[in-house]
């Protein structure tokens, strides 16, 4: 199982970045899957969720309104559409999923939200 993200930059406040997040090694369109963000000196929080069929999404507090995840299931990737983005949004950014009792991480990537 391999999960890979990219996007990630830095960028103005109330600009926007697009995070994807590619994966292999697992029946992509049967799980939901989830981003997930450390901010610096903090613990990881989860940011959005997106059932199997993208019928299904919730966001955190912190970014509902701002954030859009969405999925494609035929290129086996999840997207993290980011916008008015504040340095409160700086962190790694990760996405996550559980198969059965295990849980795969990408190695994430940066965002810097700076003026």
């Amino acid at each position: 199982v391999k999960l890979v993200e990219s996007g990630g930059g830095s960028v103005q406040p109330g600009g926007s970045l697009r995070l994807s997040c590619v994966t292999s090694g697992f029946e992509f369109y049967d799980y939901p899957l989830r981003w997930v963000r450390q901010r610096p000196g903090k613990e990881r929080e989860w940011v959005a969720f997106i059932g199997a069929d993208s019928t299904e999404t919730e966001y955190g507090a912190a970014v509902k309104g701002r954030f859009t995840i969405t999925r494609d299931n035929r290129q086996n990737t999840i997207y993290l559409q980011m916008d008015d983005l504040t340095p409160e949004d700086t962190a790694v950014y990760y996405c996550r999923v559980i198969l059965g009792t295990q849980v795969y991480w990408g190695q994430g990537t940066q965002v810097v939200v700076s003026s």
